[in-house]
């Protein structure tokens, strides 16, 4: 394992937690409340629920793709140039989509230039940078604070999105997000790291083709990609629909909005606690057990009378579920590979959670067009969470062994 160069000095725990979880609180927060928008902007727009769950799942997408190439560049140049311009397409995305009049606009600035944005100021590139400047020992438990962050963020950023909506109408309220996310352009001095101010590449043991020919032959990478996909199709699924979902069912739009932030509360106490769990436990059973109660709750929410107090107690215990599979995915696979294309490699494995996103969302979508109901979708995110429970279970966790003539020139 590698720092950013031999020698450099590391930024300190604080100033790399501090810096990376308001990014993250402010990236995540205003990505979890957009769900809100779906009713106002399709009913103002004239548009179907698909339309606009397509835009989500396009943007979903892009951020799956656009991470690939974000955290090569994080790994190569350092996060804070990433953080930089990816701060500022997220203002432009978010202004996009308040003024988008057609649907192919909507779908390019809500999907590809906010999902480019996300793939630069969320967990890939603030997790390359924990990796490098803190030490293994302590690595699960800073990536569960960086976590915990983001869905602080939802707890924050979603009741004050749902005030600026009915305070200032949907297109003035994504205008001010558009302002509000400039914000992280200063937090990233604090993630400017010293090994990384040259010009000169950063000089590695294996180049961007040996680690990921190496990472996806090795089959624990192949079996965390496919868990991933599971947690990307139930959480969007469940983050862009459930409020949808609740109103056609009879709730207010306050219950939605409550129970959007109670997995963001909650969600402070779960990522939080598997990050610490993940320095005592073997990651792959806190994995399995995650996606595991993730289905039964799903199950007996659908099976009990639907009440505001039903949905505050599922929101709550899949808040408890809802981002803890990120510490410890991702430090398993620093704890596998090392940290020296750790950007890169968790950006694929993003990838594949991404799809699954791209999938849950637009599924909901379009079957909820086709039936007028939820419940198909509702069934396969049940299905899905028993599998990746079972896939979690043979993953190895041990650092890989290279061979001595693996070592490759500086990528």
């Amino acid at each position: 394992m590698t720092t950013a160069t031999p020698g450099a000095p590391r930024l300190s725990a604080t100033q790399v937690l501090l810096c990376g979880a308001m990014i993250v609180t402010l990236s995540m927060g205003i990505r979890h409340g957009f769900g809100l928008w779906l009713q106002p902007i399709t009913q103002a727009q004239g548009w179907t629920r698909e339309t606009f769950a397509f835009a989500l799942a396009v943007q979903n997408l892009a951020w799956g793709v656009f991470g690939i190439f974000a955290g090569m560049a994080a790994d190569r140049f350092g996060a804070f140039r990433v953080l930089l311009v990816c701060a500022g397409l997220y203002a432009l995305g978010l202004a996009g989509m308040a003024l988008s009049t057609s649907t192919l606009s909507f779908a390019l600035t809500t999907g590809v230039l906010i999902g480019a944005a996300q793939a630069g100021t969320t967990y890939a590139v603030i997790y390359g940078v924990i990796g490098r400047n803190i030490p293994a020992e302590r690595r699960s438990w800073a990536m569960g604070v960086a976590a915990a962050a983001g869905s602080f963020g939802q707890f924050l950023m979603v009741p004050v999105e749902g005030w600026l909506i009915q305070g200032l109408g949907w297109q003035n309220a994504l205008l001010v997000l558009a302002v509000a996310v400039l914000l992280i352009a200063p937090l990233a001095m604090g993630l400017r790291e010293p090994g990384f101010s040259g010009s000169a590449p950063v000089k590695r043991e294996q180049t961007i083709a040996q680690a990921l020919r190496e990472a996806f032959q090795y089959r624990s990478f192949q079996l965390l990609m496919a868990g991933y996909f599971v947690c990307g199709f139930q959480v969007v699924f469940i983050g862009v629909h459930m409020p949808s979902y609740l109103k056609d069912n009879g709730l207010s739009p306050q219950v939605a909005s409550y129970a959007l932030a109670l997995i963001g509360l909650f969600n402070v106490i779960g990522t939080y606690a598997a990050g610490v769990l993940g320095q005592r436990m073997a990651k792959r059973h806190i994995l399995a057990f995650i996606y595991l109660a993730r289905a039964v709750a799903i199950a007996l929410f659908l099976w009990a009378p639907l009440t505001p107090m039903s949905v505050y107690v599922f929101s709550s215990v899949m808040g408890l579920l809802w981002l803890s599979t990120i510490p410890p995915t991702n430090a398993t696979v620093a704890q596998i590979f090392g940290v020296a294309h750790l950007s890169m490699l968790g950006g694929f494995v993003f990838f594949s959670h991404q799809i699954g996103s791209f999938l849950g969302v637009w599924l909901g979508g379009l079957l909820y067009d086709q039936t007028g109901s939820y419940d198909i979708v509702w069934y396969i995110a049940i299905a899905l969470g028993v599998f990746a429970a079972i896939v979690n279970l043979p993953v190895r966790e041990a650092p890989i062994v290279r061979a001595p003539q693996r070592v490759g020139a500086p990528a």
